[in-house]
């Protein structure tokens, strides 16, 4: 791959850095009403961009626009910002899998082979998101694999669940519990000895993301491996039902439901997991199993004290760290992702500084890089992860937006940087709660926030592009609910600057445009011919 970059034969280069600005779950909606967070909060420098002629527009940021099966998939921020910094389609995690289960090669596989060798006499664990969402994991995969195991000779299996309720409604888990039970029935009736183990809710169980709260993957080391949790039933429906309180005023959500070990008629654990077990984790998106995975294969190993350490044989559903070579066996081979905007800048010797706080830091690094850790070239590239805070994010919904703020004003100002390039969290994981009030809290916030810095780019005469994400409230049986998960709506997209000669605008068509073609866009707003391998640039020729 030619990686120069040669000067656009129109845009000139800024004076000033390029701005690139992601605020995570803010977005454009034909929704307009008291239960949309955004049309409740004070946004007059979204309200002022949009009305700039030529300079703003909504782009698709979901399904196929970022590689994923089909337009029925919710995009999320994992493959949007691989998507973003990549300027490419790039077959996502779920349709990876999809295409290995369709050709039967998940089950041929240096993986496979590896815990197929627990069949016999060993069982065989599945750890994951029991939902159909599609953003960490989807059921009909894991019931694929299930069948597959049990017809090649499985003769144990146990499923540790994870509960969802923020990627789909909250309440769901009960339906894919039963649709999971139905499946393991199916196998029991084979002779396959079949059970769900233990579970929990996402956000307070196993999923942690980030090393943001080490706490929260020792409750599912405990539940999962140990079989030790402050809960037992003998049945997940039951506990997952118990847990939630069901039929009160306020149910707790599925994501925070305690861990719960499954039981037998000797009260023991069904399930721990030991020595030569086999353990498969069933989710195709990286970053909330990462850490599961470091405790499950890591022999020097600190974040906790896992009490025992069982030496199993142990594979993703995909390789969920290319650099750390993490977990080493897994299912399904990773996307190969190249010649991603942050290499070409690198190699052209351009300057980036990069922030966000922890809940959003790896999406602007690692999957802006193409799933890869660390830098391209430490000495152009300053990375900068303010942490956040440990408490449910409605709780304090501005999280850290001024931190982030502050610090991109900063870098703009240094004049050390060709880029700068943050991201706002707290749209999106407040958005997660349900909570519309503290959403719209935090959606004022982070708009003074981005007039702010703003205003700072015109001071140092540069350009900026501007991107955000997006969330809709649903109406079931008649009343308000919350949606907590991502949706198939479009992405508003605008640019601008001091820096930006007036007759740069963007193009009036490009229906089709997505994530993807951002990449190449801000290569000509920097001044730069786009690579010739990246999708459309959206700037008018």
């Amino acid at each position: 791959m030619d990686f120069e970059l040669k000067p656009h034969p129109k845009i000139p280069k800024a004076e000033g850095p390029l701005l690139v600005c992601v605020l995570d779950g803010f977005g454009e909606n034909e929704v307009k009403d008291d239960y949309n967070a955004i049309n409740i909060a004070d946004t007059p420098c979204t309200d002022a961009l949009k009305e700039v002629p030529g300079r703003w527009r909504t782009i698709r940021a979901h399904g196929t626009a970022v590689g994923l099966p089909t337009d029925d998939d919710m995009g999320n921020s994992e493959v949007g910002h691989n998507a973003l910094g990549a300027g490419q389609l790039i077959d996502q995690g779920a349709s990876l899998v999809d295409q290995a289960l369709s050709s039967k090669s998940l089950f041929e596989g240096e993986g496979w082979k590896l815990i197929s060798e627990a069949f016999e006499s060993n069982t065989l664990h599945f750890i994951g998101l029991l939902s159909d969402g599609g953003v960490h994991s989807r059921t009909n995969q894991l019931f694929s694999m299930l069948k597959g195991a049990a017809e090649k000779g499985a003769k144990k299996i146990r499923v540790h669940i994870l509960t969802d309720g923020r990627d789909v409604p909250d309440g769901s888990s009960i339906k894919f519990t039963e649709e999971l039970e139905e499946v393991l029935k199916e196998l029991e009736g084979s002779g396959c000895d079949a059970k769900i183990a233990s579970g929990g809710g996402r956000m307070c169980v196993t999923m942690d993301r980030y090393e943001a709260d080490w706490n929260i993957v020792k409750r599912g080391w405990e539940a999962h491996v140990l079989g030790e949790a402050p809960h037992t039933f003998k049945d997940a429906a039951t506990a997952i039902k118990t847990l939630r309180k069901e039929g009160s005023e306020k149910p707790v959500s599925d994501q925070w439901l305690d861990p719960f070990v499954i039981v037998g008629e000797d009260d023991k654990p069904v399930g721990t997991i030991e020595d030569d077990d086999a353990v498969v984790i069933f989710n195709f998106r990286a970053d909330r199993v990462i850490e599961l995975s470091k405790a499950l294969e890591y022999e020097e190993f600190t974040a906790f004290d896992r009490k025992r350490w069982p030496k199993t044989r142990f594979a993703g559903l995909m390789q969920y760290d290319g650099d750390l070579k993490l977990p080493t066996n897994f299912l399904v081979p990773p996307p190969a992702i190249s010649g991603t905007s942050g290499e070409f800048m690198a190699k052209n010797k351009l300057s980036t500084f990069v922030c966000s706080e922890t809940q959003k830091f790896g999406h602007v690094t690692f999957f802006w890089n193409g799933n890869r850790s660390g830098y391209f070239d430490e000495s152009l590239e300053t990375y900068v992860e303010i942490p956040s805070d440990t408490v449910p994010f409605n709780e304090i919904p501005e999280m850290k937006a001024r931190e982030i703020c502050e610090a991109g004003k900063e870098a703009l100002r240094s004049g050390k940087y060709d880029q700068v390039r943050i991201n706002f969290a707290n749209p999106d994981m407040v958005g997660h709660t349900g909570d519309l009030q503290a959403t719209a809290t935090c959606c004022t916030l982070v708009d003074k926030c981005v007039k702010e810095l703003l205003e700072v780019v015109d001071e140092m005469k540069g350009r900026f592009i501007r991107d955000k994400k997006t969330k809709k409230p649903i109406v079931a049986e008649g009343k308000v609910v919350s949606l907590t998960s991502h949706t198939l709506a479009p992405v508003p997209f605008a640019i601008g600057g001091a820096g930006l000669p007036d007759d740069v605008k963007l193009k009036e068509g490009m229906p089709e445009a997505g994530l993807g073609n951002v990449a190449a866009t801000l290569f000509e707003l920097m001044g730069y011919a786009a690579p010739s391998h990246m999708l459309p640039s959206m700037i008018e020729e």
